[in-house]
């Protein structure tokens, strides 16, 4: 059985980090859903823009591996970028393509939890003040269509680095975001807040950069694990994602990742059958 989870947000939950940038992740017993099926996870996950890149959501789910060695987690990517809580209202296209997405997942998975990572398009003390009761309706909204009413859900808080860029003055109000974020997670039965304490972003200062993301869903794992929030990064994420790059490949994967090479044009035919006929030896 494959233990599902949620991705729904924006862009930050999308993801926007340069995938050059970090060591990739690639495992056969993480997948990701697409057009309703499942298929060995590659990223970008949530292809959501043109420019969408490394999200949180591989960190997350190898972390998860490294607790659970012989299951399959699968990961369900619904986020679309520069969305506010509005667009994500019940009823909505988001919504209701989520609970689609969702329930496709179902019928070959059992969901076990929900990631969500929203609030920069809803930076504003008005926006902020109502954060919360819009939140939980949406919430609720999900929990109830898909029957899940107590799997845990992980939120993520706004980088500090919001009002350091050029689009700086749009996000001012980012900690009135973060209070709302905390304060939902520590009033609502289980739901979980992760800070984003330290991390850094990409050159707009809008998303956050690669490698913040892989710390960040090493965040949200552990907080999903523990079932505990974390206001405080944890003294071993570096270790962690260490040990993650350091995995060796498995023998379907090495192929699969040959295929990917030749299907795209990097290996001639006749080195792709010679480089084929070893791994099938092995």
């Amino acid at each position: 059985m494959i233990h599902s989870f949620l991705m729904i947000g924006q862009s930050n939950m999308a993801g926007r980090g340069y995938r050059k940038e970090v060591p990739s992740i690639y495992d056969e017993h993480i997948k990701m859903q697409r057009n309703g099926l499942w298929q060995i996870m590659s990223e970008p996950i949530n292809f959501d823009r043109p420019s969408a890149g490394v999200g949180l959501a591989a960190s997350f789910a190898a972390s998860w591996r490294l607790d659970n060695p012989k299951e399959e987690i699968g990961l369900i990517p619904c986020a679309d970028g520069g969305t506010s809580l509005d667009d994500w209202a019940v009823g909505g296209a988001l919504f209701e393509n989520a609970v689609s997405q969702a329930k496709f997942a179902q019928r070959t998975s059992k969901i076990a939890g929900i990631l969500w990572h929203q609030g920069e398009n809803d930076c504003s003390p008005e926006k902020a003040e109502k954060y919360g009761d819009k939140f939980s309706i949406i919430i609720e909204g999900l929990r109830k269509e898909l029957n899940i009413p107590e799997v845990p859900l992980v939120i993520g808080g706004l980088g500090s680095f919001l009002s350091e860029g050029i689009f700086g003055q749009y996000f001012a109000s980012y900690p009135l975001i973060n209070q709302a974020l905390e304060e939902f997670a520590k009033t609502q039965a289980n739901c979980y807040f992760v800070t984003a304490k330290g991390l850094t972003a990409n050159a707009d200062n809008i998303h956050f950069n690669a490698l913040s993301q892989r710390v960040l869903g090493v965040r949200y794992y552990s907080a999903f694990r523990d079932l505990k929030h974390l206001l405080d990064p944890n003294h071993d994420e570096e270790n962690v994602l260490a040990t993650i790059y350091s995995r060796s490949y498995t023998k379907t994967e090495k192929i699969k990742l040959l295929e990917h090479e030749f299907a795209i044009g990097n290996i001639k035919p006749k080195d792709f059958l010679s480089e084929l006929t070893i791994l099938n030896q092995e």
